[in-house]
Parts: C-alpha cells; structure tokens; sequence
C-alpha cells in the first residue's frame, strides 16, 4: 500500500509495522465531520490491507481533544433522512476499526466526547492522558448517541453506568473511566504514545493469526449466546492448530527459545 495517503483531516505514516492515525483539526477540537469519517475510513482500509502493518495508534491533533465529538455545525442542518445516513456511515467506519483484524489502541490525549467516546470505545484498548474526559452529551442536544455508543457502552462498563452517562449526558474523568472500564490506563500525557506502542509491541511478538482469531472470537462472541461462542472459540482453536505458526511456538516453548511468528 502506498505510504502516503492524500488525506485532508487525518494524519496518516505507517513506521515500524504501526499505523499512526491523527484526527487532524485542532481548531475544532478534531470534531468528526463527514470529510473526516471519509478520511479516517481510508486510513483503516489502508492499515487493514497492509500486511507490514500489524496494529495502529488513534489519537488527536494538539493536546486539548482526541475527538470532542461531531460537527454540531453540520448537524444542526441534519433532517431525519440525513442523520440516520451520518450514523450508519459513522457506524460503518467505527465497526471496520473494531473488525480490523489487528490491534487498534486509541490514545486519549483529551476530549473523548460523544463521537469521540464512541471512536474510542470502537478500538481493541484505550489509554487515556491523565487530563482526559469523557462523556455522551448527545441528549443535551436533543439527539441520543449515533455511532454505536448505546451499545458498545454498556458492553464495556455494563447498562447501569452506561444508561447513567448516556441519560445524564455528564462528562467524566480519565480516573473515573478507568474506575468503570471505559478505559484500560491512565498515564502522563507525555507517555501516552510510548505506552500505547509499547502495548503493540508486545502483541506484535505472539502470533497475528493468533491475535486475529482472538480478536473475533471476542467480538463475534459477544453478540451471540455463550454456547455459540464456544463453539466459534472451538473452530478458530482448530484453525489455528494447522497453522505453521503454532507449530513454531510450540517446538519453541519446548525447546525453551524464542520463537519466529510468520503469519503462516
């Protein structure tokens, strides 16, 4: 895939198998309009399909806003026809992020509101900066969550404390994100990107067919009864057995080296 996509609100450079992805319009606290859900789609089609890329990093431009939201500007003109169209796009977008096949980890640098929340909450792990704040005002505009939020939100931190954000529309602290299991660290902002490529470096060892079977085993399994879980669990179980890559890191647990993951 070509290094350099052209790209007007998304920062986009793959170095060292990692995708970097910047929500970049710092002047609007990276709102997502829909030149930018375009924008973010293309770079993840793009990391999906390259195969040196192994995870990717989703963060914001500036230090104030990983995403403050949508574009209330572009909303507010929005009729019933165009505002269900705007969420199923976003949906789209957000659901090949968490589909990807490789790790996503979205670095929170700041405001994670409405469709920034539900952004992040589409990525396989969060970090947040410690300044970091979160919420789903969307019903303070007379609208509920539209990029997925009524439901990913009470999978992550149950339907309780979900229903309480999402009713509220309140905004919370990084501490009390990580408190709930909105978000799985809180760190400096200065360690934030460190951490998160840490985070990948260390899934990047273990084998990516591995990672990628783990990946949908739980996200398919979680909108189906536990029984049918089990049973998808039990057939990517088998498929990965005849892989290559489970022969090598069994003969190298054995023989008590490092093993060499090809993908196979």
């Amino acid at each position: 895939m070509a290094d350099q996509l052209a790209l007007d609100n998304v920062l986009y450079e793959k170095k060292s198998g990692i995708a970097y992805v910047t929500l970049n319009r710092p002047k609007v606290l990276n709102a997502l309009d829909t030149p930018t859900w375009i924008d973010l789609r293309k770079a993840f089609l793009d990391a999906k399909e390259d195969r040196a890329v192994h995870g990717a990093i989703l963060t914001g431009a500036g230090d104030k806003a990983f995403i403050a939201g949508a574009d209330i500007g572009e909303l507010a003109h929005a009729d019933a026809y165009e505002a269900e169209e705007s969420s199923r796009f976003g949906q789209e977008v957000l659901s090949l992020i968490e589909n990807l096949g490789k790790p996503v980890i979205a670095a929170i640098n700041g405001f994670a509101l409405g469709g920034g929340c539900e952004t992040a909450m589409a990525c396989t792990i969060r970090i947040a900066a410690e300044h970091a704040k979160f919420g789903q005002p969307e019903v303070k505009l007379g609208l509920l969550p539209g990029g997925g939020g009524t439901q990913r939100l009470p999978r992550l931190v149950g339907k309780g404390r979900a229903l309480q954000l999402i009713l509220t529309g309140e905004t919370i602290s990084a501490q009390e994100a990580y408190r709930i299991g909105l978000v799985n660290e809180v760190v400096p902002a200065a360690n934030l990107i460190a951490r998160a490529e840490a985070i990948l470096r260390q899934i990047s060892a273990n084998a990516p067919i591995a990672v990628k079977f783990s990946l949908e085993a739980a996200n398919k399994g979680l909108d189906t009864s536990q029984v049918e879980g089990f049973a998808l669990e039990a057939s990517y179980f088998g498929i990965c057995a005849a892989t290559e890559d489970k022969k090598e890191g069994t003969s190298a647990f054995l023989e008590k080296r490092a093993p060499q993951f090809h993908g196979r």
